[in-house]
C-alpha cells in the first residue's frame, strides 16, 4: 500500500450511511492516509470532509476516480472524466458496465475492474 502513489483520488458515491461501501471505502482510504475527496450529488459532509457534487467541482483534477455507484451512473462519470482529461477510472465491483468500459477505452481512459481496497492492501 502506497498512499503517495496518487496526488488526488476522487471516490464517487460516498454515502453518509456507514453500512454502504461508498462510506466504508472513503473512511478507510482517509484512515490509510490516501489523498481522497468524496463525491455525491447530494453534497454535504461525511466524516468531517466536504463532499463535492461532482468530479468537476473538485479544487484540482484527480489522477484517479473510484466509482462506487450503479453502472448507469458510472457511464456518466466516464463522460465527465473524458471532459476533464482524467486518465484512470477504477470501477468497484458492481459499478461497472460493458458500456462504461467500452466508452472509457474509446476515450483512452485506463479502467481497472477490481476492488481497489483489496488490490491495494487496505482491506
Amino acid at each position: 500500500m502506497n498512499p503517495k502513489e496518487y496526488k488526488l483520488i476522487a471516490v464517487v458515491g460516498v454515502s453518509e450511511d456507514a453500512s454502504k461501501y461508498g462510506h466504508r471505502i472513503f473512511r478507510d482510504l482517509l484512515n490509510a492516509g490516501y489523498p481522497v475527496r468524496g463525491v455525491n450529488p447530494k453534497g454535504g459532509f461525511v466524516l468531517g470532509s466536504q463532499i463535492y457534487g461532482s468530479v468537476s467541482e473538485l479544487e484540482k483534477k484527480p489522477d484517479l476516480v473510484i466509482t462506487v455507484v450503479p453502472p448507469q451512473a458510472t457511464e456518466k462519470i466516464v463522460e465527465e472524466c473524458n471532459r476533464l482529461g482524467i486518465k484512470h477510472i477504477w470501477m468497484q465491483p458492481g459499478s461497472e458496465s460493458q458500456k462504461a468500459v467500452d466508452k472509457a477505452r474509446e476515450y483512452g481512459i485506463r479502467t481497472t475492474l477490481a476492488c481497489f481496497m483489496v488490490q491495494k492492501g487496505v482491506w
